[in-house]
């Protein structure tokens, strides 16, 4: 790790070797680039998750319909980002931070999300027309999932909410897994060297591939009767991102652009689903090997890679409203969910509807981004930065 002496040149290392300082890209509140091409990457997979909500609630979730059978793999991409971005942006800064100022940081990062997207459920649930009796709670079931979900604490469902542990927001439970990988790597991690975290990215991916193989399904995790694999899939990616990140001088600088990469993303989560052979699931193997050898791949060309001009705007929009987009869909789908189960709509109107939705939650999740998370973070970063028992060491 280095000193702050150092920031400086080792932006400039970064720069060097990773890509090249590219004109109107952005810069972090401590002068980094963010890495374009992964920012729109987030925004891609962001979009596949909506989709594949929207589509399987259309179609009922009958296998043979769906389209996109593996997007619940953004999770994993999600995770292996998060681990390569954190060391990216805070590795060379513990010398003059506290682990509360980090854990301060990372809450004003993401908690103001967390807190709409949970408003948002309440209102869903509360509000929805096309509910009928389906969402009958009592006042007391409601508020404590409330209160639950504004901590980021899993709650006892709700009826009509799919057993999930964030019932009034089904994603939350990935935002969870997260603000554990976060503490980790403030506690643990980042005292590790990369062959610690490499060999315990391994032992993290032999558990993943071998639950993947028993289950035939990494869409696991966010239920309470698969709570345990939440964190089985957030040890690998959330470790080998932190790995590639550290040894990213030695790997090999091969460059592909966004569009390309989000044609293998599309191809990976839209292959069909896989069936049992000789009582091996290929399905689950077919998942594991996407988190396991795809993903990382994807990481270290998007890292290497420029968007270019064409696509630089693309990128950037794309990664400032992925977050936004992924912790607001779910209380629209809610409703979706209950209009599709009780409306009677033929056809046609479900695929008019469903189309629509998109561009829905696109201005839902462009509004939620301009008017609550911006604004909000903007000004506790303003409180954080005058309150120097947390910012400074002493």
């Amino acid at each position: 790790m280095m000193s702050p002496a150092h920031t400086h040149d080792a932006a400039q290392v970064e720069r060097r070797t990773l890509r090249p300082n590219q004109p109107g890209a952005d810069t972090t509140a401590t002068g980094k680039q963010h890495f374009e091409v992964l920012d729109g990457l987030r925004g891609s997979a962001a979009l596949l998750v909506v989709l594949f909500h929207i589509q399987g609630i259309t179609v009922g979730w009958q296998g043979s319909k769906i389209l996109l059978h593996h997007g619940p793999l953004a999770v994993d991409f999600f995770f292996a980002l998060s681990g390569f971005v954190i060391a990216y942006a805070y590795d060379d800064r513990w010398g003059g931070m506290r682990v509360r100022h980090f854990l301060a940081l990372r809450l004003i990062r993401l908690h103001p999300m967390v807190i709409l997207g949970v408003l948002l459920g309440f209102a869903s649930y509360l509000l929805d027309p096309f509910a009928g009796q389906a969402q009958a709670a009592s006042w007391r079931m409601v508020l404590v999932a409330l209160g639950m979900g504004l901590l980021l604490l899993p709650a006892w469902p709700l009826p009509n909410r799919f057993g999930d542990t964030h019932t009034l927001n089904g994603p939350c439970w990935s935002l969870l897994q997260e603000y554990v990988g976060n503490l980790a790597y403030a506690l643990v991690l980042r005292h590790l060297s990369a062959r610690v975290l490499a060999i315990l990215a391994v032992l993290s991916g032999l558990v993943l591939v071998a639950c993947a193989g028993a289950l035939g399904s990494l869409d696991q995790g966010s239920d309470w009767r698969s709570v345990w694999m939440a964190p089985v899939r957030l040890c690998f990616p959330f470790l080998t991102g932190m790995w590639l990140f550290r040894v990213k001088d030695r790997l090999p600088c091969v460059r592909l652009g966004w569009l390309p990469l989000t044609a293998v993303m599309i191809v990976v989560m839209a292959l069909p689903t896989w069936p049992e052979v000789g009582g091996l699931k290929l399905n689950g193997l077919y998942e594991a090997a996407c988190v396991v050898l795809v993903f990382p791949a994807m990481l270290v060309l998007g890292a290497h890679s420029e968007p270019g001009r064409g696509m630089l705007g693309l990128c950037k929009a794309s990664g400032r409203i992925s977050y936004p987009i992924y912790m607001v869909h779910f209380p629209f789908l809610y409703v979706w969910m209950n209009y599709v189960a009780n409306e009677h709509a033929t056809s046609a109107q479900l695929v008019v509807i469903g189309l629509a939705l998109v561009p829905l939650v696109l201005l839902a999740s462009g509004a939620a981004y301009e008017y609550w998370d911006k604004p909000i973070r903007r000004r506790l970063r303003m409180w954080l930065h005058d309150r120097p028992a947390i910012t400074q060491r002493p």
